[in-house]
């Protein structure tokens, strides 16, 4: 399975049954994309820790969970666009918003990852992730 659905994957199920927090194996790529999360107020931290096993040490990333005085988590839905047997690309005047500007898209450009508003403010294409809200 690729690592981003995995990922997406993780945060949608432990939020639907309430976890505060959500740990998964560590990738430089999951922390920029938890990292994004955060800044953009869907989840409340991120940390890199470490977790024996055996005579190893694994590094692994926790993030923890966003959700409102209900009780309903902050994420409501995400969409998958790139999948490993299809990457969609897209160029800087063919980032359009999400859900009418109430959600994100999160891209991989030459700049790292960042959400398509700034991608399209930093005049950079890239590779269309997946799309929250």
């Amino acid at each position: 399975m690729d690592p981003i659905s995995d990922m997406l994957t993780r945060i949608t199920n432990a939020q639907a049954v309430r976890h505060a927090t959500l740990t998964m194996p560590f990738s430089k790529m999951k922390l920029a994309i938890a990292t994004l999360l955060v800044q953009s107020g869907y989840l409340t931290g991120v940390e890199r820790t470490k977790r024996t096993s055996g005579v190893n040490e694994i590094d692994m990333l926790e993030l923890a969970l966003k959700y409102d005085e209900n009780k309903q988590g902050a994420i409501s839905g995400i969409r998958l666009i790139s999948r490993p047997s299809r990457h969609l690309y897209a160029g800087v005047r063919d980032i359009r918003p999400v859900r009418s500007g109430f959600g994100m898209s999160v891209m991989s450009t030459p700049k790292g990852i960042m959400s398509g508003a700034v991608a399209r403010k930093e005049g950079v294409g890239g590779e269309l992730l997946f799309e929250i809200w």
